[in-house]
């Protein structure tokens, strides 16, 4: 479909469930290149069956995986180049809810440990920028602006570079 050209799937807290099924698939097989934030880690499906007025059974009917065995369970997908919305002005401050951070979430199989990557509090130069300066370069998508770039090093033919979207949103430049 793509014949042969760079594809970068978009990432964030708000790409869930089929999603990241998708980004997470194309992540393994190396067709895609993953960017933006963690996602949400939604990776199950479960049902609520009523067993009475106060009384009710969640049933877990299924788990998702990408093709390598991954869980996307409460781990979401990791981009493989994280880039922050800074176009957003309350980037920083807005707090960033997952399915991990939901009261009885379904836990992961898999333990993970992101501590290390956690402490590192190195700014990246890349990433400076405010919301203010990406509005006066005419910046108004930070992700996508830094994905369209990111294609067009990456493209080998003269063909317009295609971006999906996996978080639901309409990405337009």
């Amino acid at each position: 479909m793509a014949h042969g050209l760079p594809i970068i799937v978009m990432v964030d807290a708000g790409s869930a469930s089929a999603a990241e099924i998708v980004a997470g698939a194309l992540q393994d097989q190396r067709r895609a290149l993953v960017m933006g934030e963690k996602s949400f880690g939604k990776g199950s499906v479960q049902t609520v069956l009523q067993l009475g007025e106060k009384a009710a059974l969640r049933l877990t009917t299924a788990r998702y995986y990408t093709p390598s065995g991954r869980s996307v369970q409460a781990g979401g997908i990791d981009p493989d180049i994280a880039v922050p919305q800074l176009s957003d002005e309350d980037y920083k401050s807005r707090p960033k809810l997952r399915e991990a951070d939901l009261r009885r979430h379904l836990l992961s199989q898999t333990k993970v440990d992101d501590k290390v990557l956690e402490q590192d509090d190195t700014a990246d130069p890349r990433f400076a920028f405010t919301a203010a300066e990406l509005e006066k370069k005419g910046v108004k998508d930070f992700q996508l602006d830094y994905a369209l770039k990111t294609l067009k090093r990456l493209a080998t033919a003269p063909a317009a570079p295609a971006v999906a979207s996996a978080s639901g949103q309409k990405r337009s430049r």
